[in-house]
């Protein structure tokens, strides 16, 4: 099972303080660019793997999906999303990603939002994934970027001219990585940018684009604590497809 970090009393206090907590989508400045990859959403069934609060959720009912199956690991996640819901065709269930399986074909987009660095078998994972969608079906997430996993996390240096610099750590070393975030020992895996690439190809999908988030300079105006972000990518996202020709 995978470790229920979000459950710490600890760190679901500070996480739910985040600007992406509080304010829902319009605070997480990379939720522009992951608008831009979603294809059509109405009448689509989607799966929200990692749904946490339920924003996403939520918002693509709004956008015209015909329903929504959110998972997450956490009680706690799940019980705040079922609170902040009021529609019939969005389901909240708990589920552990590590050994999740899911029906085949029943789903047109799957979607996860910085979830994927918990999970340990993501090869696997994506398997399940693409049988669940139906051959042209639409596969959306994020994850933190491998460079910034693998980076002194989440220290920092600076140089001879003050600027902060990012020392990455073992990059080629994959596997697992501890971090104190809201809470001691964190646990995440770190997996290169080609690793997280071919298991979608392995698994066949088709990879359609792929963005490493870097603010705008209007955001960074707006909130400028985000010029950090310049000195290496945190977020990775990726849009996949399943081929219309491909077997179900």
């Amino acid at each position: 099972m995978a470790q229920n970090i979000y459950d710490d009393p600890d760190f679901f206090s500070g996480y739910s303080q985040l600007p992406r907590q509080v304010q829902g989508l319009e605070g997480a400045p990379e939720w522009p660019a992951i608008r831009a990859m979603l294809p059509e959403l109405s009448g689509k069934r989607v799966v929200d793997l990692g749904c946490g609060f339920g924003w996403a959720a939520r918002w693509v009912r709004g956008q015209g999906a015909a329903s929504v199956l959110g998972l997450d690991l956490s009680q706690k996640m799940i019980e705040r999303a079922r609170a902040d819901t009021v529609d019939s065709a969005i389901e909240y269930r708990i589920a552990d990603l590590d050994t999740l399986a899911l029906p085949e074909a029943a789903f047109d987009l799957a979607y996860s939002a910085l979830t994927f660095h918990y999970v340990q078998d993501f090869a696997r994972l994506v398997r399940v994934i693409r049988k669940a969608l139906v051959p042209t079906g639409h596969f959306v997430f994020t994850i933190e970027h491998p460079i910034f996993m693998a980076a002194a996390h989440p220290h920092w240096i600076s140089d001879e001219d003050g600027r902060k610099t990012w020392p990455v750590n073992g990059y080629a070393i994959e596997g697992e990585r501890r971090t104190n975030w809201f809470a001691e020992g964190v646990l995440k895996y770190h997996r290169r940018l080609g690793t997280t690439l071919n298991a979608l190809i392995d698994a066949g999908f088709q990879i359609g684009r792929v963005e490493e988030f870097a603010p705008t300079p209007e955001q960074i105006t707006q909130t400028p604590q985000l010029s950090e972000e310049l000195e290496r990518p945190m977020m990775l996202l990726v849009s996949a497809f399943v081929p219309a020709s491909a077997p179900t």
